[in-house]
């Protein structure tokens, strides 16, 4: 019998996928559990207007990261930072610092979607890469200054 996937299941396949399967897996396990679906004619029709409309969401948020990506190129981000002798910060830099800067500047960014080349621990400018979308990042220049 062919089913229609509704979650991922172990060694048959993820969700959506359409597989071949004993009947009585399928009605006994896969069906009962809410797991999969026959694959009538209606339900194969649903499941590609469902695989439609994600494709053209999943291009829509492509877009709408390339738009801010490129917004973003090219930008400096400022940091101040308290320091003691030598220049050396008290503490470090850190993605949450970096997306608090961004903020201020309208951009929205996770911290764990920035991700910073070693530790920044004394002023200077910095390349740290902040990843928009499974398929965009832009890189952007933090400049630490200090203070006291």
């Amino acid at each position: 019998m062919k089913v229609i996937l509704l979650s991922d299941v172990n060694g048959l396949g993820k969700a959506d996928d359409i597989v071949d399967v004993n009947d009585g897996y399928a009605r006994n396990f896969l069906i009962k559990r809410k797991m999969a679906l026959e694959a009538t004619v209606s339900n194969l029709n649903s499941i590609r207007l469902k695989k439609g409309s994600q494709a053209e969401k999943a291009r829509k948020e492509k877009e709408e990261a390339q738009s801010v990506a490129s917004k973003l190129a090219g930008q400096k981000v400022v940091l101040e930072m308290k320091a003691g002798e030598g220049g050396k910060l008290y503490g470090a830099v850190t993605s949450a610092d970096v997306a608090e800067a961004l903020g201020k500047l309208g951009f929205s960014a996770d911290k764990k979607n920035i991700s910073i080349k070693g530790p920044i621990k004394s002023a200077g400018e910095y390349e740290t890469t902040v990843k928009l979308h499974s398929e965009v990042s832009v890189n952007v220049t933090v400049e630490v200054k200090t203070f006291g």
